[in-house]
Formats: C-alpha cells, sequence, structure tokens
C-alpha cells in the first residue's frame, strides 16, 4: 500500500486534520527516499542533516550551535558529530575563546562526499517534478505561514 493510500482510507475530523496528516505522509515519503540514497553513501539523515550545517556555517560551530540548527532537535548530536569524525568528515579542534569548548567544521573529504550525496539526492528533484517553480514557492510559503514564520 503506497502513501497515497494511506490518506484515501482514512476518515478526517476535518480538512486542518486531513492537511497535517498529509504533510507527516509527504515527510515521511521524504525521508524514506532520502535515507535510500543516503545508505549507500553510509551517512544518516542526522549525519548529513550536521554536514550540511558545517558546511553553511561560516565558521566552525559548537556541538549547542548544531543541535539548534538540526531539523531534529531530539538527535544526540556529540555522538552523530563523533562518527562523523571517526570517518573523517568533521574535524574537532579545541576553541581558541574558551578552551572548554571544542570548534567543529566540515573537512575536506566531508565537503567532497556531501557534493557527492548532493548530486545523487538530486533525483529526489525529478520525484517532485509534478509542480511547477511557482507552485514550489506557493507551498514553501503556505509551509512557512503555517508555523508563524
Amino acid at each position: 500500500m503506497g502513501f497515497h493510500n494511506c490518506l484515501e482510507k482514512k476518515k478526517f475530523r476535518n480538512a486542518y486534520h486531513q492537511m497535517m496528516m498529509s504533510i507527516l505522509v509527504s515527510s515521511a515519503w521524504v525521508n524514506e527516499k532520502m535515507k535510500a540514497i543516503l545508505l549507500e553513501e553510509d551517512i544518516t539523515l542526522q549525519q548529513y542533516n550536521i554536514l550540511s550545517i558545517l558546511r553553511e556555517s561560516e565558521k566552525p560551530l559548537s556541538i549547542l550551535q548544531i543541535r539548534e540548527a538540526m531539523v531534529d532537535k531530539m538527535s544526540d548530536a556529540s555522538r552523530i558529530v563523533d562518527r562523523l569524525v571517526a570517518k573523517k568528515m568533521v574535524e574537532k579542534t579545541v576553541c581558541s575563546a574558551d578552551k572548554r569548548l571544542v570548534d567543529i567544521s566540515i573537512s575536506e573529504e566531508g565537503n567532497l562526499q556531501l557534493c557527492r550525496m548532493n548530486q545523487r539526492l538530486d533525483i529526489l528533484d525529478e520525484k517532485c517534478s509534478q509542480l511547477n517553480t511557482e507552485e514550489v514557492q506557493t507551498l514553501i510559503d503556505l509551509l512557512a505561514k503555517m508555523r508563524g514564520e
């Protein structure tokens, strides 16, 4: 049974309930597609999220800053960073301003692998190509409005 069928057989309390369930089903669909691609690179969604955060940052970040920027706030950022260090995808250095803190930055290997993963994730764009660019922007705007942003 596909994701779409899940929604067709469900009784909803109202249109808001149907909308929320549709968002949850769509989120699960995106997660499933991304996980399948990232699995081939031996990377989890949370590891990918941290690599993306570090790449976007102009300076090294602390664990707290990474955790605040993560999509999944419940993730154990310290443990995930340690796994990325073991894979040589990120680097830890003692913070020059406060020796008790650790600065985390993406390594050259992490940058290269993130580029490869992003190229492979482009295939997800094709799966969403039923929407034109105007519809995509409308959806982005509506979801931000729903979240009060």
